[in-house]
């Protein structure tokens, strides 16, 4: 099938990021006050609403799973997997949540630990705050997280395979809105993919920093432009050509690597670490998050006018909010063949549980060496940064010679499996001409422009700027970005009442002719796009 470049999407994505990076070169105060004061003002203004859209996803999925349409398979009753139940995992795993997980896992908890909010009423360094601060890592990223990105990825699977609509985040509206939505596609998709193009940049830099500081404990020296440079070009340089060679080639087997070295360096950590008192708090500390769900995933700080909450789980649900949209298409693109049911399972249930263990041994590792040994991860954290925290624990553990460099490999990995996953789904939404029966391949082209524009980027702005300005224009994606989820969510319910078309798929041929017909100028609207 031809296909080619959707210039509206392409195009003002491309332009406003570069005018980004040239606004913050010339003046970085000026950029970083207003990027600052944008971000102040959408979480100030719209905290209750992404607390409450977070929470409603969560209670969709629950809600979708044990409904009829559970029983819905993606793309059809005769529809085959495009993946093995355990490259499809994987995947999931590693293009989500996986290079926050590495590192923040063992910092955040140190940072609730001895600064809870205000309004808590909690002493810092207390049991209670130690409790606290682990049943605020589960909120943070376990079930709610995977929730934001499942419910997306789930009705674009299903408009995509099942309804035989476009390759784009407008065709998870089209139930709700009709086939008028089409005029804004382009707008929709530029908008979604502009927040995670400047995510993906803020993630490679902040890895770059990260690899660059494991490096410098072997190479010494300081961390230059040059070495930050050289990290950037290998970890674009793997990314694109894994996108480029096909998903069951490079992204599954990456995906699957990192899978078992996440799980080879969760089992040697709980092993040998402090066993028991992970399994203690661990077990406390998931019966105070369940005890104070509601609670805690409605926390605004209104009433005691605390600013904790916009700090912390108001700006992940905007982080996770940003990059959903997007993200949403690969993981729906390689759902063909299962289940809604083994869909949420794989994105949302299992996903959530790996998250939670993971807390429950990195997380309840970290508070343990702060509370009970002579390690102040706290002054290391506040000193040289998050990613001295987790090199500093392995420190203390058996075989560290061993393992932190191994760890260095992992991040490595980590941050190329989530990178080429978001490679691969920009590069098929800036294409166009992609359907259910093509092989949903961009091409390498588009996959090496925006791989090298997302390293160009990231390596500026890292060495020469900040990451900072880059990160918050993409935490900016995050209110429109949870407006067309919540609106695509109406499709849920909308098939809820009736999922018959979703059960016999229209044939790809018959649906791009009715589709025409119905609208013939709208379709020739949607071609120039």
């Amino acid at each position: 099938m031809q296909t080619a470049l959707r210039p509206l999407v392409f195009w003002p994505t491309f332009l406003i990021l570069m005018a980004a990076v040239v606004a913050s070169y010339v003046d970085l105060e000026a950029f970083l006050a207003t990027a600052s004061a944008l971000n102040d003002a959408i979480l100030d203004r719209f905290s209750w609403l992404f607390s409450l859209g977070s929470l409603y996803l969560l209670l969709l999925a629950v809600a979708v799973y044990f409904s009829p349409l559970g029983v819905i398979r993606i793309g059809g009753e005769q529809a085959t997997p495009l993946l093995s139940r355990w490259r499809w995992f994987s995947i999931t795993l590693c293009t989500t949540l996986a290079v926050g997980v590495l590192f923040w896992t063992t910092a955040e908890p140190l940072y609730h630990y001895m600064g809870p909010p205000a309004s808590s009423g909690l002493e810092a360094g207390s049991s209670d705050a130690m409790l606290f601060a682990m049943s605020t890592m589960f909120l943070h990223w376990s079930f709610t997280p995977y929730a934001i990105y499942a419910v997306p990825a789930l009705i674009f699977a299903l408009a995509f395979y099942n309804l035989r609509l476009r390759f784009s985040i407008s065709s998870m509206l089209e139930p709700l809105f009709g086939v008028g939505i089409r005029r804004f596609a382009g707008l929709i998709d530029a908008v979604a993919l502009y927040a995670l193009v400047a995510g993906m940049a803020s993630t490679l830099g902040t890895g770059a920093l990260t690899l660059a500081g494991g490096v410098g404990q072997y190479l010494g020296g300081e961390t230059t432009p040059l070495r930050l440079g050289v990290i950037v070009a290998i970890i674009v340089v793997t990314f694109v050509i894994s996108a480029a060679s096909g998903l069951k080639k490079g992204i599954s087997r990456l995906s699957a690597l990192n899978a078992w070295l996440l799980l080879a360096l969760g089992l040697f950590t709980f092993v040998v670490g402090p066993t028991i008192f992970m399994l203690q708090l661990g077990v406390e500390s998931f019966g105070v998050y369940l005890d104070n769900f509601f609670t805690k995933s409605l926390f605004t700080g209104a009433a005691g006018d605390d600013q904790w909450p916009y700090w912390w789980s108001i700006f992940y649900w905007a982080i996770w909010f940003a990059w959903a949209p997007v993200s949403a298409l690969f993981l729906g693109k390689i759902s063909r063949g299962y289940t809604v049911r083994e869909f949420l399972r794989v994105n949302l249930l299992y996903p959530a549980l790996f998250a939670s263990v993971w807390i429950i041994i990195f997380s309840g590792a970290a508070l343990y060496f702060q509370a009970h040994t002579g390690v102040d991860l706290n002054a290391i954290l506040s000193d040289q940064g998050v990613e001295h925290v987790l090199y500093e624990l392995f420190r203390q553990l058996p075989l560290s010679g061993l393992w932190i460099p191994l760890l260095l490999f992992i991040a490595y990995i980590s941050y190329v499996t989530a990178a080429d996953s978001n490679t691969d789904a920009i590069g098929n939404l800036c294409t166009r001409g992609l359907t259910a029966d093509s092989d949903l391949n961009a091409g390498l082209p588009m996959k090496v422009i925006w791989g090298t524009i997302v390293g160009i980027v990231s390596w500026v702005m890292v060495s020469f700027v900040g990451i900072d300005g880059v990160k918050m224009l993409s935490n900016l994606g995050g209110l429109p970005a949870m407006l067309i989820i919540l609106l695509a969510s109406s499709s849920l319910w909308i098939w809820l009442k009736d999922p018959a078309p979703l059960r016999d798929p229209i044939p790809a041929q018959k649906a791009s002719h009715n589709q025409s017909v119905t609208n013939p100028s709208l379709a020739t609207a949607v071609d120039k796009e």
